[in-house]
């Protein structure tokens, strides 16, 4: 199989009820880097989209009843097809996204891992048999519990991770037998079109996956439409609760924004600690929802880990997201890289100091670390989603708790220690969807559940998760007398 390429101009169909179709109004792609134009797509009229739905009501009668083995055959397929072209998804991920070519390619391992756990998983959706004698009227019977397709998904990704998190809309919905209709991020959308090739490749039925290019304006109707049984979204926190309070009647899963937090107390190892703090703020600029953003660091220790933590960041090469050297790339927008700039020419005016970065050129923004900050800030109480993280020191280890809690998000925590009491005191505590004990709360495996509270969303990610969020129970009473 031979993908559309990502030469300049190269002209990208959308798919539609299992065909391609190059109509409307023709949009260009840009690279956030240096504005070059890696693609060309269509916008699609509320007509096309409209016929997108249709098929993917039809495709649900289909793939509902497709035996298990089936739909992992379709999944594993899927995973050797990006295998098979993990290069060309990578730079593609590269230029229309500015993420680094060598961060490009992690994500690329991702999604296939995506796929490829959702295969098992397509395999081990158990029901339950639940005994119904417990009183004396009830004798002679019993149940049976079992997970059924929800039905047609509305999906709604962003572009930060363009592959990874669309294959975690798709891969899921796929193990469960619901057929989708997706909306990728207006910046990042061929990486999905690209996908959509694959999965048509390796047997999914037509209208299983209708991708479609939607501004984020023109999106409404996926989430009112009440042929979608689910909207699965995943970007910002205001955009995200709005959509929901649109969904009417359908089941909505949330995976939103966050301003994650990480504590480093004194018994942890400093170098350690400050060179994962490195890598979770800063790698791809930032623009993660679980970005290492605030970091409190126990007062004995916090000076060490600071002079360690600006010599790392002092260290990436920002640049090109083709070279092969560089470590930070360019944010999606310029105006997200003039953003972060004022949070932190703010912060400095209110008497915050600046350690190392604070400046820009273009989108690109060197990464930059705060001290001296105050919690009402920007660039602590919301999503800086740069590469800007804050440092404090903290004396009592509860104060620390309740400093990484003083937020609207909820997303994950780290915590480098090694005092399990601390952990669980932690885990207890923290008022987030996942603590990440002995490392940053970037970490993620893509089978873990994930997800949070507060202004963070609602529902879970991770595959067998996600299939339980696109399934059913439903229930069968024997009476047997």
């Amino acid at each position: 199989m031979t993908l559309t390429s990502a030469t300049p101009g190269t002209t990208f169909s959308f798919l539609v009820d299992g065909r391609w179709i190059s109509e409307g109004d023709p949009v260009e792609i840009r690279s956030p880097y240096d504005q070059s134009v890696v693609g060309v797509t269509f916008r699609t009229s509320r007509q096309q989209l409209d016929r997108a739905t249709q098929g993917a009501v039809r495709a649900f009668e289909t793939v509902r009843r497709l035996p298990a083995y089936e739909r992992q055959r379709i999944l594993r397929a899927i995973a050797e097809g990006i295998t098979k072209n993990k290069e060309a998804f990578a730079r593609m991920i590269a230029l229309e996204a500015g993420k680094p070519i060598r961060t490009a390619r992690q994500e690329v391992d991702r999604a296939i891992l995506t796929f490829s756990v959702a295969a098992e998983e397509s395999t081990h959706i158990y029901g339950e048999y639940m005994p119904l004698d417990v009183t004396d009227s009830t004798a002679g019977r019993w149940a049976i519990l079992r997970r059924f397709p929800l039905g047609p998904v509305a999906a709604i990704t962003p572009f930060n991770f363009p592959l990874n998190l669309v294959a975690h809309k798709l891969a899921p919905a796929i193990a469960a037998g619901c057929s989708v209709v997706l909306k990728p991020a207006p910046q990042t959308p061929l990486v999905s079109l690209m996908l959509a090739q694959v999965a048509q490749e390796a047997g999914l039925p037509d209208g299983a996956l209708n991708v479609v290019y939607l501004s984020n304006e023109d999106a409404g109707a996926l989430v009112t439409d009440e042929r979608f049984k689910l909207l699965s979204f995943t970007g910002s926190s205001a955009v995200g609760w709005q959509l929901r309070s649109q969904a009417g009647k359908k089941r909505v899963a949330l995976e939103l924004g966050g301003n994650a937090g990480c504590i480093i107390h004194s018994d942890a190892d400093i170098d350690y600690a400050a060179g994962r703090c490195v890598a979770g703020g800063f790698s791809y600029a930032g623009q993660s929802c679980i970005s290492v953003q605030r970091i409190f660091v126990q007062r004995d220790v916090c000076s060490k880990f600071t002079d360690a933590l600006v010599a790392g960041a002092k260290k990436l090469n920002v640049g090109d997201p083709l070279d092969e050297s560089t470590d930070v790339g360019p944010l999606i927008r310029e105006s997200d890289a003039i953003r972060a700039q004022d949070w932190v020419q703010e912060a400095a005016n209110a008497g915050a100091k600046i350690l190392c970065g604070g400046t820009r050129r273009g989108s690109l923004f060197e990464p930059t670390v705060l001290t001296a900050t105050k919690p009402n800030m920007r660039v602590n109480c919301q999503e800086v989603f740069a590469p800007v993280v804050t440092i404090e020191p903290y004396d009592d280890f509860g104060s620390a708790l309740k400093q990484v809690n003083d937020s609207p998000y909820g997303l994950q925590a780290g915590l480098f220690t090694r005092d399990s009491r601390l952990i669980f005191q932690a885990f207890e505590e923290l008022e987030v969807g996942g603590v990440i004990a002995g490392d940053i709360p970037s970490w993620r495996v893509d089978n873990m559940p994930y997800g949070g509270v507060k202004n963070s969303g609602t529902g879970r990610e991770g595959l067998r998760f996600a299939i339980e969020e696109m399934t059913e129970r439903k229930l069968l009473v024997m009476n047997v007398r």
